[in-house]
């Protein structure tokens, strides 16, 4: 594999979920055989943003530009491609993506991609409340299931103890009770519309889009390409 690759993470939106981003991308890379020594990973720059958590109903100009700022700290080291681990922010994609010249992974196409080849007709999208309300998750042909507005302030609390450490036992139940509501009302699978919700529940036992799992297969899919494209 070409070691010219380059990869910049727009993380720190929470912490926790982007070192979750970066152990599971190091293990597919592993995983699907391509890497042979130490040289063949790719060059990898996180900027950890201490950025406001976008769990409000209304998210003002001046909450975007950390993220903006971030954006253009990592288009100056020229990467392939950039991946924001997380999902709220992409209600905004096409405005961060006129701020930077490195093309940045488009989640919303690439969730959609997925439901379509695995041929999912109905999901509950566990989100924040922009994310949930503006319908990012929302698409032809797919029943969705939103929280309501008292399970979006509960939900909207936990994402934000979580990220500060506070009872995270607890967030988890809150969090695992809202998903099991819906799973019983007949949605077919749970959209993790958060990335903190991708890290509270990896390991509950339901069904689950787990999208830190899509970003990192979007990563690999253009790491084989670039691969192929440098020899």
């Amino acid at each position: 594999m070409s070691p010219k690759i380059k990869i910049g993470i727009l993380g720190g939106i929470g912490p926790e979920a982007t070192a979750e981003f970066y152990s599971k991308l190091i293990y597919t890379l592993q995983k699907e055989k391509l890497i042979k020594s130490n040289k063949d990973y790719p060059q990898i720059i996180i900027n950890s943003i201490p950025a406001p958590e976008l769990i409000y109903e209304k998210i003002l100009k001046e909450d975007l530009k950390p993220y903006i700022e971030g954006l253009k700290e990592l288009d100056k080291f020229n990467p392939d491609f950039i991946v924001m681990v997380c999902n709220t922010i992409h209600l905004y994609y096409e405005r961060l993506q006129k701020e930077v010249k490195t093309p940045i992974i488009d989640l919303r196409k690439e969730v959609k991609e997925y439901l379509i080849k695995n041929k999912i007709k109905s999901a509950f999208i566990l989100g924040t409340p922009n994310t949930v309300k503006q319908g990012l998750y929302k698409f032809k042909n797919i029943r969705c299931f939103n929280p309501d507005n008292r399970e979006l302030k509960i939900l909207s609390k936990s994402i934000f103890d979580f990220n500060k450490g506070y009872k995270k036992e607890e967030q988890i139940e809150k969090t695992r009770s809202i998903c099991r509501k819906y799973i019983e009302k007949g949605a077919e699978t749970i959209i993790l519309g958060c990335t903190e919700f991708a890290v509270m529940l990896k390991n509950e036992n339901i069904p689950k889009i787990n999208i830190i799992d899509i970003l990192v297969d979007a990563v690999i899919e253009r790491f084989i390409s670039k691969s192929s494209d440098d020899r």
